[in-house]
């Protein structure tokens, strides 16, 4: 087996892995009860550091693509790390939220629930999608496999800017809501 196909099963071996924890994590705690009684105030405020981050992650994701596209690598890489920061601190923010917190219900009504949940489903499902998606996408890039690399930042990339910007449209509008 050459060291090409050794690399792409190692990666592989490990995105499944990560993939199946991280979904699996959130899947669980979307059944788990919430904390019983009063919030710390900082757990309130983990869901607006949430849709910050998910705000960081979407300009830096921009920042990488604009930069790719003027030539520019190293920059590329620089903010491409960045993104993977912003998102590695908001998964942890999100999962103890919502290990804490029990989940806000939605009650807005009409066309705008609709479109509330049309935003909310696409982003659940693409969320759990992007997380192999941008681990290979990470990894073909960091071993400078290029040919690779482009053809898994070619779905990578729009639905990961999607789930990002999703990602605080969806706490835009639910905020209201919360009641705490």
């Amino acid at each position: 087996m050459n060291l090409w196909n050794k690399l792409v099963k190692h990666h592989i071996r490990t995105v499944i892995v990560i993939t199946v924890i991280v979904n699996a994590l959130i899947v669980l705690l979307s059944y788990l009860p919430g904390y019983d009684g009063q919030l710390p105030y900082w757990v309130t405020q983990l869901p607006l550091l949430n849709a910050t981050l998910n705000s960081f992650t979407f300009i830096f994701l921009v920042c990488a693509l604009v930069a790719i596209l003027k030539g520019n690598v190293t920059l590329h890489q620089r903010f491409i790390y960045s993104a993977f920061v912003t998102t590695g601190i908001f998964l942890f923010s999100y999962v103890t939220y919502h290990f804490l917190a029990e989940s806000t219900t939605f009650g807005g009504t009409g066309l705008i629930a609709g479109v509330y949940y049309f935003i909310l489903i696409t982003h659940i499902i693409l969320a759990a999608i992007i997380v192999p998606l941008a681990l290979m996408s990470f990894f073909t890039g960091y071993k400078d496999l290029r040919q690779t690399h482009k053809k898994w930042v070619r779905w990578t990339m729009p639905l990961w800017l999607y789930v990002s910007l999703t990602g605080v449209l969806v706490y835009i509008l639910i905020s209201p809501y919360y009641t705490y």
